[in-house]
């Protein structure tokens, strides 16, 4: 039991197998990973779960592994390390620069990533960055493994593809193009805040014109918020044309934000036209070096 939860059983498995069967035997039991979210919905009586599994002793979700074809993260890795890999770099950078994002640096050094977007917040970094860079969740029961797209694993807030017997254990990041590039910015009430509105990018520049674009919004929608429209009209461009603007305003049109204690659903869309054009010239300025 945990103090101050008597009601709430504590198991700290060893090996993935064993966290996945404590799953499988209780559909009310939670993953705990860094635990700074989850502890504060707990207090605030937003959840109740009967029992908390810890990942923290699972070497399998720990860590950064290269391959040919790109990276692995495990779910346990925490944002201090993704924001100070040099490993993402070009069209992945946008990961690196989303953690580096992310609360402070205490907050950093205990919250992992899976732990981050399983909370599925909109207004986190990771789910706009992830989006754009066309990331894979790696989910596991006892049933076995499959993967999702992260844009189709975002549900709505707070809600993922996960079944209640399932966790993430990895994030699968493809190697970009060579040429690639990415920049991700947000803005939030204070520093350490989640995003009013965050841009991630990904895309590629030849001769200063951009030869094909990812554009992902957070903190505007329920999930991270793709405009097909918005990509098209940004490839051809370059980050003094007018399409930047158009490309803009077609992602204000897919936005669907609210008003809440961060700003009003106009702020957020001010935001947006504000943002798009300072993270494509960024993108373009670190191609043309």
């Amino acid at each position: 039991m945990i103090e101050g939860y008597d009601a709430v059983k504590y198991y700290r498995p060893t090996n993935l197998d064993d966290a996945l069967k404590l799953l499988a035997g209780d559909p009310d039991a939670r993953c705990i990973s860094g635990g700074a979210s989850l502890v504060a919905m707990m207090n605030a009586d937003l959840v109740q779960p009967s029992a908390l599994v810890s990942l923290k002793a699972i070497a399998e979700l720990q860590g950064i592994r290269s391959f040919p074809d790109g990276l692995i993260v495990g779910a346990m890795t925490k944002h201090q390390i993704v924001a100070n890999d040099s490993r993402f770099t070009g069209g992945l950078e946008v990961i690196r620069s989303a953690a580096a994002n992310i609360g402070h640096p205490a907050i950093r050094a205990v919250g992992t990533i899976g732990g981050s977007i399983s909370l599925a917040d909109p207004s986190a970094d990771y789910p706009a960055a992830l989006v754009a860079a066309e990331a894979r969740i790696e989910i596991a029961s006892h049933r076995g493994r499959r993967f999702v797209p992260a844009h189709e694993f975002f549900i709505t807030y707070y809600t993922t593809a996960l079944e209640p017997d399932e966790m993430v254990v990895a994030v699968h990041l493809a190697a970009p193009p060579g040429a690639s590039v990415s920049a991700y910015r947000k803005v939030g009430r204070t520093e350490g805040d989640f995003a009013t509105a965050s841009v991630a990018f990904c895309g590629a520049f030849s001769g200063g014109q951009c030869t094909f674009a990812r554009v992902a919004v957070g903190g505007c929608g329920d999930t991270p918020v793709r405009s097909a429209e918005a990509n098209a009209l940004l490839v051809g461009a370059s980050p003094n044309s007018a399409s930047v603007a158009r490309a803009a305003e077609a992602l204000v049109g897919a936005c669907d934000p609210v008003d809440d204690v961060r700003g009003s659903a106009d702020y957020r869309r001010l935001l947006v036209r504000r943002l798009l054009p300072r993270v494509f010239a960024q993108a373009s300025q670190k191609a043309a070096n």
